[in-house]
């Protein structure tokens, strides 16, 4: 199989010819239609979290199943599927309590890569996934089934960038009715924040970025307000908005540790501030904590939307059947594996919202 290699950080990946191991219980082999490129992966490349090289990236992908391990019970060959980094051994203490996101169970590509070169040395598939492949080998609690009426390439989307975004808004703060909310940042995530807050049915939903055509994106997606923080003072422009107190709920969609620090002031008293963007390793915000203390305000982190993948994906899958949840919108751009690097430099140059790798075989 083909798949986009990483060999050194910050360095363009590189097309090889791979061989993967077929799956031996709990685990599917995908044959990978479209994989979405997510800031993270990017991050991954270019050494913002460190790791093992070489790797194949991409964990925002859509396929269809060629291969079931024996111990499978709930997928089947022709499956169409979502396939994300989320995955869950459904036995550890966090999968007893339903807190599927975090999982602490140990799996066997823990141990043992599944990819390796044509010489057989061995290659890692980061985030447990390594989509950015004609093939991937993934537990099954990784892989959704869907209905084969939605196209792959906009299916990929639910594996990462909607489920995060979105679930941040609906699992991780269960915004009610009729909300203020903030989100900083309008590409992929910060996009899903604003419709799932429409969805929820917050009143006043604001969008800041610095690229004003996100933020007209972003009006598509549900917003009812965008400021530019470059053009206007974003403090002030908020709390002009939500009656002179600050959001009920401000998202951080980034992974800038200075989008964040900054955010606690778009905040109302009693309000939440929610982290969805993921920094780099060792990087770090400081508040005044007898503020926050004195104004009752919450601090949540998200991971990955706090998602049940087998609970969450059917329901987002009903959502965009019915009209309601904008997939096909979110694309840019499609490029072939061949590709890959013009369509990192796009993402990276803030041109698009999501581009998808899509395999042509």
């Amino acid at each position: 199989m083909k798949a986009a290699v990483c060999r050194e950080f910050g360095s363009p990946l590189v097309i090889e010819e791979l061989t993967i191991d077929p799956p031996t219980g709990r685990e599917v082999k995908v044959d990978v239609a479209a994989c979405a490129i997510c800031h993270s992966d990017i991050h991954y490349a270019e050494g913002a979290w460190g790791g093992t090289l070489p790797t194949v990236y991409g964990h925002e992908a859509a396929g269809t199943i060629i291969e079931v391990g024996p111990l499978v019970t709930n997928l089947a060959v022709g499956d169409h599927v979502i396939v994300s980094l989320l995955r869950s051994c459904g036995s550890c203490y966090y999968c007893d309590q339903g807190l599927l996101h975090a999982c602490e169970g140990t799996f066997p590509s823990d141990q043992q890569s599944r990819i390796h070169t044509q010489d057989g040395d061995p290659v890692l598939a980061a985030m447990h996934c390594g989509a950015f492949a004609e093939e991937v080998v993934v537990d099954q609690s990784q892989a959704v089934a869907i209905s084969k009426e939605i196209p792959l390439d906009s299916a990929s989307l639910l594996a990462c960038g909607v489920i995060t975004g979105l679930g941040a808004v609906t699992n991780t703060a269960r915004i009610p009715a009729g909300s203020s909310v903030v989100a900083i940042g309008t590409g992929g995530v910060g996009l899903n924040s604003i419709q799932g807050a429409a969805l929820a049915g917050a009143r006043t939903i604001i969008a800041l970025d610095l690229n004003d055509a996100k933020l007209a994106a972003a009006r598509d997606f549900g917003a009812t307000d965008t400021i530019n923080p470059n053009e206007t003072n974003a403090t002030a422009a908020i709390k002009a908005l939500t009656d002179g107190r600050g959001a009920d709920y401000v998202f951080v969609t980034v992974g800038s540790a200075k989008a964040m620090e900054q955010a606690i002031d778009y905040v109302k008293p009693t309000g939440t501030l929610v982290i969805v963007g993921m920094p780099a390793t060792g990087a770090t915000s400081a508040f005044e904590l007898g503020n926050i203390a004195g104004a009752n305000q919450q601090i949540l982190g998200s991971k990955m939307g706090s998602t049940r993948l087998q609970v969450d994906v059917p329901k987002l899958v009903a959502l965009y059947q019915q009209g309601r949840l904008k997939l096909d919108e979110l694309i840019t751009n499609r490029y072939p594996l061949e590709e890959i690097n013009e369509a990192i430099a796009e993402v990276n140059r803030g041109e698009a919202l999501r581009n998808v790798i899509v395999m042509t075989k």
